[in-house]
This record gives structure tokens, sequence and C-alpha cells, in this order.
């Protein structure tokens, strides 16, 4: 495990001025069903293909989002990352980075009373930007979790790899361990949510149990004294480091779409999905901010900046073996790849059903629309699968670094895509709200969107700024896959052009 530098990052042509979409009627004026439940457009019959609904709460919900973030991975591999860029003022960062999802959340979910939909940011701009633009954000949504699964499947791949062989000294294949794993989550995945949940939950108890022990164990060793405020200066902070350690940071909070893109999976859907949003920030925020905190308090704020970049891959195994025994250390080694495990599956539910919305909707081919017996995207969840396994091994039978090229390279660009849609998704809350006249409450519905829209282009800046350290430090050919985003606007654009019947506004109330 300590063999390689790991971090996490789950982590854009000429293109026409968009259209708005046709004029509706005041959202305060919305039709009525029979029993006065507003809808904001029409229900689907029943015979129309639909997920199960009403199958998951606010926990469900959130522990496939949370699990998609892997809490865990990310505190071993991400954290030293933002140690080595901004020292003891890490804690900081990843404060900054839970506001600003946060910010983005306020009018993106009161957006959601408006959308039931498993199209996920896709659904969004079609509300607010029309279905051209929507197309071309779904060409991005594609391209950004295919890309996310492909780099993080070949890096837990050499991950269990190392893991294994130290404590059995069986040297097992890096893609053995992908093609049988992926195939678990895969006929998880293809099984329904219940399934998925009962290995979710578990996973994600015993990481939260095992990062929870080490600070207890610290502070068990150093004290209360390690939560010290002294290292939160503005030269920490604000320093040079703070683009690469922004952009690592908010790029662990990617997985908060998950809560949307479960919407028609939900019981009630328009209270459990902002409360399932607001708990995913609130547990992965706190999580991330009180572990480093005491990560660096332990360390010393004087000296955490040298050690995390003197020893990025054994520093937090190494304060575990200090604090609490080699037990500790060797617990967190297995459960970062359980982490993996439970992060893997999470994306793959999600962006399953980020595919059956996009085929039902006539994006993509029909097919990928079928549900199974339990409402699961099945098909979906296949296609994604083989997708994902066929890129893997072009790029490994091309021999093809599973860490520094095939993980550098495509969670990159996927980190790039995801900052991408988050800016498009941003300009299309500001148009919604502004093209229906919506000012009931204007940090809601004007001040909030517009500053959100507005972090979302210094953050996009930064991902181009810091494009190389989230490569790896390799530069080069790499950065040509950036021209993906574009490529994919404009196939997107042509697509929304040339099928009009194209239709995101499918509502499963």
């Amino acid at each position: 495990m300590r063999d390689g530098r790991a971090f996490i990052t789950s982590s854009a042509a000429a293109i026409p001025p968009f259209e708005l979409p046709k004029e509706e009627p005041p959202l305060n004026q919305e039709p009525r069903d029979a029993v006065g439940v507003g809808l904001a457009e029409p229900v689907l019959e029943t015979s129309a293909v639909r997920l199960r609904p009403n199958k998951l709460g606010v926990l469900a919900i959130a522990f496939f989002s949370i699990a998609a973030a892997a809490p865990m991975a990310a505190v071993v591999g991400a954290s030293p990352v933002l140690f080595s860029a901004s020292g003891p003022g890490t804690p900081v960062i990843y404060t900054i980075a839970a506001l600003l999802v946060a910010l983005f959340s306020v009018g993106y979910l009161r957006m959601s009373h408006h959308i039931t939909n498993a199209g996920g940011f896709v659904a969004y701009i079609a509300k607010g930007l029309g279905n051209k633009w929507a197309t071309a954000g779904a060409g991005i949504a594609i391209l950004t979790y295919l890309s996310l699964q492909i780099g993080l499947w070949s890096q837990f791949g050499v991950f269990a790899q190392q893991l294994v062989q130290s404590l059995t000294g069986v040297g097992i294949p890096v893609y053995v361990w992908i093609i049988v794993v992926l195939a678990l989550t895969a006929g998880l995945t293809m099984r329904g949510v219940d399934a998925s949940l009962k290995v979710l939950g578990v996973l994600i108890l015993g990481e939260t149990f095992v990062v929870g022990a080490l600070v207890v164990s610290l502070i068990a060793q150093k004290g209360w004294g390690i939560f010290t405020f002294g290292g939160f200066t503005a030269s920490s902070v604000f320093g040079p480091g703070l683009g690469i350690s922004m952009l690592f940071a908010f790029a662990c909070f990617t997985s908060f779409e998950a809560t949307v893109v479960f919407a028609e999976e939900a019981k009630n859907p328009r209270r459990t999905i902002p409360r399932a949003a607001y708990l995913v920030i609130a547990f992965v925020g706190v999580f991330y901010t009180l572990s480093t905190w005491a990560i660096s308090g332990s360390i010393g704020i004087d000296h955490i900046q040298a050690e995390a970049t003197g020893n990025p891959s054994g520093m937090i195994f190494d304060l575990a073996n200090a604090s609490a025994g080699p037990w500790l250390s060797v617990a967190m080694q297995v459960l970062v790849v359980t982490s993996f495990i439970a992060m893997l599956l999470g994306l793959s539910n999600m962006f399953s059903r980020y595919l059956f919305a996009l085929g039902r909707a006539g994006a993509l081919p029909a097919k990928l629309s079928s549900v199974s017996r339990t409402g699961a995207p099945s098909f979906a969840g296949l296609v994604n699968a083989i997708v994902v396994l066929a890129v893997i091994t072009v790029f490994l039978l091309a021999g093809a670094d599973p860490i520094a090229t095939v993980f550098s390279w495509f969670v990159a660009l996927g980190t790039a895509g995801f900052i991408t849609i988050l800016l498009l998704t941003s300009a299309a809350i500001v148009v919604f709200f502004a093209r229906n006249r919506i000012r009931d409450n204007l940090w809601v519905t004007v001040i909030a969107p517009s500053l959100s829209f507005l972090a979302f282009i210094v953050i996009g800046y930064l991902t181009l700024d810091n494009y190389d350290a989230l490569l790896g430090g390799a530069g080069g050919i790499a950065r040509w896959l950036l021209l993906g985003i574009p490529i994919v606007v404009v196939a997107g654009l042509a697509r929304g052009t040339q099928k009009p019947s194209i239709d995101y506004a499918a509502e499963i109330l």
C-alpha cells in the first residue's frame, strides 16, 4: 500500500447561443391534481417506463452518495496532497469546499421541487436552458462519470493487488482484481438498491469506525490540544497552494449529485432529497475537517507539510501505527480497498440511473431505459460495466501504467468534466428562476445561485491552471484529452438539434 502515491479526486468549439425554452405558466399557477398537489409537469402515464418508486428514505440515499465520496480513501489518499500544498490550513480548505457545495445546493435543491427525474444535472439544465443544452450536458455527464470510473477502477486494482500481496505474499494481477470486483458491483447494481444498500451499509460503517478510532487514539495519546487553531493562518489557507488544495478538496464532494439521481425512487422526494443532500454535505464536510484537523495537530502544525511531501502514501498509516498499534494501520489499509469498492458501487448505481433517464428521454437508445423485475436499471448497469472494462482493457493491454496513466489521465478528465457540468447547471438554475419570475426568497432564487455560478467560474479556472497537478505532474498528450469536453458539447448540441423529440421533462411524482 505504501509503494504508490494515491490520491482521490471522485472528484470545457464554436457553440451556438442557447435557446430559451418556450414560455410556461408562472410556477405559482401550476396545475393541480385531484387532491390539490401542485405539479410542475404532467405526470407520466402508469404504463411509462419507471424506476421503482417510494423505495428510498433519507439515509438510504445518503448512503449511496457518501459511499461514492469514499471518505476513508479520501482521508488516506487526498489529504496528503492538501497537506503538502496548504499544510495546517487543510481543515479550513475542506470547510470552504463544503460551504461552496452548500451554496450551490441552495438554488439546486429549491429547483428540485420542480424536478423528480433520475437525469440529475441534465434534467436541471433542460428546465433552465432547454433540451439542446441539456443534451450537451448529457454528453459531459457521460464523459465525466465514465472517466471517473475508468480511472478509479484502475487504481483500485493496484491497491487490491498491493494489499493482498503484503498480507499473504500472493501476487494476483491488477487486471484480475478489476474484472472480478467489477463483475460483482455490476451484479449488485442490476439486482437493485436492496442488495447494494446492504453492502454499502457495512462498508461505510467500517470506514467511519476506523477513522473515528484514529481520531480517538490521537486524542488519548496527545490530548485535546491537537485541535489547535494555530495553523489556521492566512498564509496557510490563502498561500500559493490554495488552487490545488481547493480543487482536490472540492473533488471530494463530487458524489452529492447522487441525491437527486435517486429522486424517482425516493419516498416523498421533495422533502427526502434536500434532507439527504444536506446530510451528505454535512457528514462529508465534518468527516474531512475533523480528521485532518486531528492529523495535523498530532504530527505538528510546523511539520505536517514536510511530512506529507516526503511520505504521502505512508503518512496516515504510520500515524495509525504509532497511536494505536499495527492493528489500526492494517485495518485502515484493508478499509481503503473496501472504501474503493463502496465508492465504485455507489458510482455504478448512480450512473446506471443516469443512462436509464437518458434512454427514456430519447437522447440514448431506448433499450437503456429497461428495468428488471425489482425496478432496477439492469441493462444500463450492464452496459456501464462493459464500457468501463473495455476501455481499461485497451489501455492495460497497450502497456499503460494503471496509476500514472489510466488513473491520472481519466480522473483528471472526469474532474474537469464535473466542474464543467456544475458550471452549466449553475447557469441553468439562474435562468430558471429568472425566466419563471420566482422571487419569493431572493437569497434562494437570486443571490445564492448567482454567487455559485461565479464560484464555479473560479474553480473552472483553477482546474485548468492546476491540470498538470491533477495528472500527477505529467502533462503532454494527457492534456489533449481535455478536448473531449468541447467535442461532446458540440455533439450534444447537434444531437439535440437533430432530434427535437428528446424529452427530459418527464416527471414521476
